[in-house]
C-alpha cells in the first residue's frame, strides 16, 4: 500500500477508476488501487465526489496548510468495526489503563536509549548518565504504584532530558533551547514538529484499517475531538521514526 505526497498547486478529480491530478505540467494518473493515504502540502482543489471515491476506496487524506502544519484529516467512513473489540478496548482501558500506559512510557525510554547509545558509541561520552539514568531509574519508577498523573510526568522527564542531550551531539547552530510548538521557534523545533505530524498521521492511517476504535486511549486521555489513540502509538515510535 502507497502513500502519495502532493507539493505543487493543483486539481484532484477521479478518472474512471483512477486518481487524476492536473498541475502546470499536465495531468497525472494514478490507479486507487495500493493507494492507502494522501497528503497534501500544497493548495489543491478536489469536489463531493473525489471525496466519494476515496472514502469507498479507504483512502485517508491528510492536509497540511501554507506553513506546512498539519490541518486535519479526511476519515473514511469506518469499515472495519467490531462492537466485541470495541468492548474489549474499553474493558482494557477500565481494567489495564495504567499496566498499557506504563508499557508505552518504557517503550519510548528503550527506544530513545537505543537511538542515544549509537552517539555514545561514537564519542559522546557526556550521554552515559542519561542512559543509565533511563536503563535504570526510569524502570524502576514504573514498577512502582503510579497514577496517571504521575506516569505522565515521567514521560514528560524522560522527553524533556532527550531534548536536553542533543546539545552532547548536535552542532552549536542547530542545538534545541526548549521545545517549542506552536509556532516552532527554530530549524530543529520545526523538523520535531514536521517529523511528529507525519507519524501522528501515518498512525491514523494505519489505525483506520484495524478494528480498534480511535477515541479509547491509554497514555492520552480520551477525547472526543482528537484520535488519541494515534498519540498514544506514535509516542512509542517516536524516538525511532522521528529522531533516528
Amino acid at each position: 500500500m502507497k502513500t502519495r505526497y502532493i507539493f505543487s498547486i493543483g486539481e484532484l478529480k477521479r478518472k474512471d477508476n483512477s486518481i487524476a491530478f492536473k498541475n502546470k505540467k499536465g495531468w497525472v494518473y494514478i490507479p486507487v488501487e495500493g493507494v492507502r493515504e494522501i497528503y497534501f502540502f500544497n493548495e489543491v482543489s478536489l469536489n463531493s465526489k473525489f471525496l466519494d471515491f476515496a472514502a469507498r476506496a479507504g483512502i485517508t487524506l491528510h492536509f497540511f496548510n501554507y506553513y506546512g502544519h498539519y490541518s486535519g484529516s479526511f476519515y473514511p467512513k469506518e469499515q472495519l468495526i467490531s462492537g466485541e473489540l470495541t468492548i474489549k478496548q474499553s474493558l482494557a482501558y477500565i481494567e489495564k489503563r495504567l499496566v498499557v500506559a506504563k508499557a508505552i512510557v518504557g517503550v519510548i525510554a528503550r527506544n530513545i536509549y537505543e537511538v542515544l547509545y549509537h552517539y555514545y558509541r561514537h564519542g559522546s561520552s557526556d550521554l552515559k548518565p542519561f542512559l543509565d539514568w533511563l536503563r535504570k531509574d526510569v524502570e524502576k519508577m514504573l514498577q512502582k504504584d503510579l497514577h496517571i498523573k504521575q506516569i505522565l510526568f515521567v514521560e514528560g522527564q524522560i522527553w524533556n532530558r532527550f531534548y536536553d542531550s542533543f546539545k552532547h551531539f548536535l552542532p552549536e547552530d542547530f542545538l534545541l533551547n526548549k521545545r517549542v510548538k506552536r509556532p516552532p521557534d527554530n530549524p530543529i523545533n520545526a523538523l520535531i514538529s514536521f517529523g511528529n505530524t507525519l507519524l501522528y498521521t501515518k498512525t491514523i492511517t494505519a489505525i483506520y484499517h484495524t478494528h480498534l476504535n480511535q477515541s479509547i486511549s491509554f497514555l492520552h486521555e480520551p477525547q472526543e475531538a482528537r484520535f488519541s489513540l494515534s498519540l498514544d502509538l506514535s509516542e512509542a515510535f517516536k524516538p525511532i521514526l522521528v529522531f533516528n
